[in-house]
């Protein structure tokens, strides 16, 4: 079911609420970002907050926060609002040289939505250098149910009959949330990005929350904001009722520039 930019929730309606005051930590992230403390006043009530839902997930992506489980506790979810926080520019992002060569060389079948399950699941996969994952069962769960929902998307390189890279992410409203992305054969998740970046292009968004910054999505334009910016640019994106994730593709690789898209693209 395609999500419908009118609703605030998966039902439609907002959880209830309970006020409480917040520290959002996170031990691995010490010395890399600077959580901050969140007001939560408009938090879903305490029974909910042990168990990730769609209606929780949503409430949260809307009052700028996002959840990851630890691993040396048990998964334990933790809730995250970074500041500064990382977003990609729509309409500045940039692709870098070989990026684009291997667009235009169409050397993989770019597609969304396809297997998503498979691609969360890829996502959290232990890699070179991460034998453990924030991306724990129940983070699967929940975002494969926001999936089935029509909120949750991904963006797919195949090669070959085989899923090689991809990622994922939410979307709602103007924004989208980009969670996770992952390769096995090599330039896999840049084309993805490129992809998605074309996508939430044509389809009239205007928020891409990278949640924080990495040597690798520097590259591609990749920028800190503080808090207050971050949540200035989501308020105006969840203004937004006319953004549409499942858009025509077509010709979406010719669009694609050394240094970022053609004009008018």
């Amino acid at each position: 079911m395609e999500a419908d930019a009118g609703r605030d929730f998966a039902g439609g309606h907002p959880p209830l609420v309970l006020t409480v005051l917040l520290l959002f930590t996170h031990p691995s992230a010490r010395g890399r970002v600077a959580l901050s403390y969140v007001h939560a006043s408009k938090l879903p009530h305490r029974e909910a907050l042990g168990v990730l839902n769609p209606d929780l997930l949503l409430y949260a992506y809307r009052t700028g926060l996002f959840p990851m489980a630890d691993p040396d506790e048990d998964d334990q979810i933790y809730w995250y609002a970074p500041d500064p926080r990382a977003v990609m520019p729509l309409d500045t992002f940039h692709v870098p040289h070989n990026t684009a060569k291997r667009v235009r060389q169409q050397a993989f079948e770019v597609v969304a939505d396809r297997a998503f399950e498979a691609t969360i699941r890829a996502c959290a996969a232990p890699a070179r250098g991460r034998m453990t994952t924030w991306i724990s069962e129940e983070i699967i769960s929940a975002y494969c149910e926001l999936h089935r929902l029509g909120y949750a998307h991904s963006v797919e390189a195949w090669q070959d009959g085989r899923l090689v890279g991809g990622l994922y992410g939410v979307a709602l409203r103007g924004a989208f949330f980009g969670e996770s992305m992952f390769h096995r054969a090599r330039d896999a998740s840049k084309v993805a990005l490129v992809h998605l970046v074309a996508r939430l292009r044509r389809g009239g968004f205007s928020l891409l929350d990278t949640q924080l910054q990495t040597e690798h999505l520097a590259r591609f334009g990749n920028a800190e904001v503080s808090r207050e910016e971050y949540e200035r640019r989501l308020d105006q994106a969840l203004r937004v009722n006319t953004a549409r994730w499942d858009v025509d593709m077509t010709g979406w690789t010719d669009d694609v520039r050394h240094g970022g898209f053609a004009a008018g693209s």
